[in-house]
């Protein structure tokens, strides 16, 4: 392997380390849930979803997941802040 390659990859292993270093603008995905896939994305600095619960409320468990997985590569106004609100809320028995 060329010695320039091999720099590249150390420093592909070293950025991927640090997730902070990246921020999504803008993506769509396809979300397969319980019962049907859904396209999820994130444009013009707000989240979109193709489920019906999404179109009521603004929100959905896909969105929110995908907040979680995402949380450190998303700007400030793609948070929510129900992630934050239900991690707080303490389990039934």
């Amino acid at each position: 392997m060329q010695s320039s390659l091999i720099g590249k990859v150390e420093k592909a292993k070293r950025y991927a380390q640090e997730p902070d270093r990246i921020t999504f603008q803008d993506f769509t995905v396809k979300f397969r849930g319980e019962h049907d896939d859904y396209t999820v994305g994130y444009h013009a600095e707000k989240w979109h979803c193709s489920c019906h619960f999404f179109s009521q409320w603004g929100l959905c468990s896909h969105t929110m997941t995908l907040e979680r997985v995402l949380a450190e590569m998303l700007p400030v106004q793609a948070k929510t802040g129900t992630v934050a609100a239900t991690a707080s809320v303490p389990k039934l028995l």
